[in-house]
């Protein structure tokens, strides 16, 4: 449903509506939400309306003192929410508005406003409570991958490709992001281009000399005679200046483009050098493509493994190779987060990720404190408290890990991806200790909101086969 703009308000709605917009910019905020709030139940779909009251409460939340004796009351409200959200979504949406008008920047109503404005058809307002979240969340790739698919879903395939970039940059190493940026970009040059639309491409240009050459251009792109027609006179341009910072980036750049990461790597450490390692963009591209590399040769050892079978003769070779491989790579990212908790020891949110990749190297005694830091910070609270679970549990114990799980499944409050990952967690730790109740107790609640998560369905449903009736 397309969103309403201030030209198709009502009369007294408008009215009210340049209330509020003066009472903003008299910093009246209370009462400027209080006039948007108004608004937007008789007109929902007000976008412009429901920014401008959410810059209002940010604006008074940032300037109003804190007090620690201030208990919230989001969760309570947020669980009628979450209730009314299944009999009437739109209704849910004014509700959830209660808690964002204290606390805009709410996880977990930010999270269940998105899924109650998608289910009452307003997926542009779920785009606007993930771009919220983000404001303060702004590494949180959960966050952005959700965004990319609702862009996906509205068909707004140039902003799915900067979300897909984005997470990209975070962490180089998401395969997910590389394949639906690709994908995406796909999509939006067919849209910018016109080639839905047109019987023939030449169609959309209206000089044909320049269709002919563009026929051309691209003739030699799919054989990569003009990449290295380029690479061969910006080599001859580095030769005559081989000190030339710009000649070794645009080096880089081509072989980087051409998908050659070990050429590119070289180029790009060897314009590094030049700046004597001041150019940070330059020493990050070097770390960026180690990883690509690392990832790549990852993933053409298993596709062969996966082809071929371990039959094959040179599946023994190639086995050993990709954990060797893995091993590598996990110890690039340490080093990497190890390189940025150094520049900045108090950011709590580098603590985390550092934390993240010993664990996911198996290294869990020195993930513990790192993550127990990491727990301290509102942004990565949960993913802290989550990860602890797993290294807990790998430890084997199952006491520490249950209680870590548990406190951070009271914390959220729909069954969002975060609860689903963690309240399964809880239930192989109950399964572990011996507890079969509480563990099927945990995978009931997701089969009853996600009947497909992993084995969730097998589980639950076998339960009921081994449950023996009363005599």
């Amino acid at each position: 449903m397309p969103v309403k703009t201030e030209k198709e308000l009502g009369e007294a709605q408008r009215a009210h509506w340049l209330k509020a917009v003066a009472a903003v910019e008299l910093r009246n905020f209370g009462y400027a939400i209080s006039l948007l709030q108004g608004v937007l139940k008789h007109e929902p779909e007000f976008l412009t309306g429901r920014q401008l009251m959410r810059r209002a409460a940010v604006t008074r939340w940032k300037t109003t003192k804190k007090s620690f004796f201030k208990l919230s009351t989001a969760s309570l409200a947020l669980m009628k929410a979450q209730r009314e959200l299944k009999k009437d979504p739109k209704r849910a949406v004014e509700m959830i508005e209660d808690v964002l008008e204290a606390e805009p920047y709410n996880r977990q109503a930010n999270l269940l406003l998105k899924e109650a404005a998608v289910t009452a058809g307003w997926p542009e307002i779920g785009v606007f409570a993930l771009q919220t979240l983000l404001e303060a969340h702004g590494r949180d790739t959960k966050i952005l991958h959700e965004l990319g698919r609702l862009y996906h879903d509205l068909g707004e395939s140039e902003k799915e490709v900067g979300i897909y970039n984005r997470i990209s940059e975070i962490n180089p190493v998401d395969s997910e992001a590389v394949r639906r940026g690709k994908d995406a970009s796909a999509r939006a040059s067919m849209k910018t281009g016109g080639w839905t639309q047109a019987e023939s491409y030449r169609d959309l240009i209206k000089d044909k000399e320049a269709a002919v050459a563009l026929e051309q251009q691209s003739r030699m792109q799919l054989t990569g005679e003009s990449l290295e027609r380029q690479i061969a006179e910006t080599y001859a341009r580095h030769q005559a200046d081989p000190k030339s910072v710009d000649h070794a980036r645009q080096l880089a750049a081509c072989y980087e483009r051409k998908d050659d990461f070990e050429n590119a790597v070289a180029w790009y450490r060897y314009a590094a050098e030049l700046t004597q390692n001041s150019d940070p963009g330059l020493v990050r591209k070097v770390s960026d493509l180690q990883l690509k590399q690392a990832a790549r040769e990852i993933a053409e050892h298993e596709d062969f493994i996966a082809q071929y079978g371990l039959e094959h003769p040179e599946s023994a070779g190639r086995a050993a190779a990709l954990q060797t491989a893995k091993k590598q790579l996990a110890e690039m990212l340490i080093a990497e987060a190890r390189k940025r908790v150094d520049r900045n020891p108090t950011d709590l949110q580098v603590r985390f990720e550092l934390g993240e990749q010993l664990l996911n190297a198996g290294r869990l005694r020195e993930a513990l404190p790192e993550l127990q830091r990491a727990r301290q910070n509102p942004n990565a609270r949960l993913r802290a408290m989550n990860l602890l679970g797993r290294c807990y549990r790998e430890l084997g114990m199952y006491d520490l890990a249950a209680k870590q799980l548990e406190e951070a499944a009271r914390e959220i409050i729909s069954m969002d991806a975060m609860k689903k990952e963690i309240v399964y967690s809880l239930g192989l730790v109950y399964e572990q200790m011996g507890d079969e109740a509480k563990s099927i107790a945990c995978m009931k609640q997701i089969y009853e909101a996600d009947y497909g998560y992993r084995d969730v369905a097998a589980r639950v449903e076998s339960s009921y086969g081994r449950a023996k009736p009363n005599a």
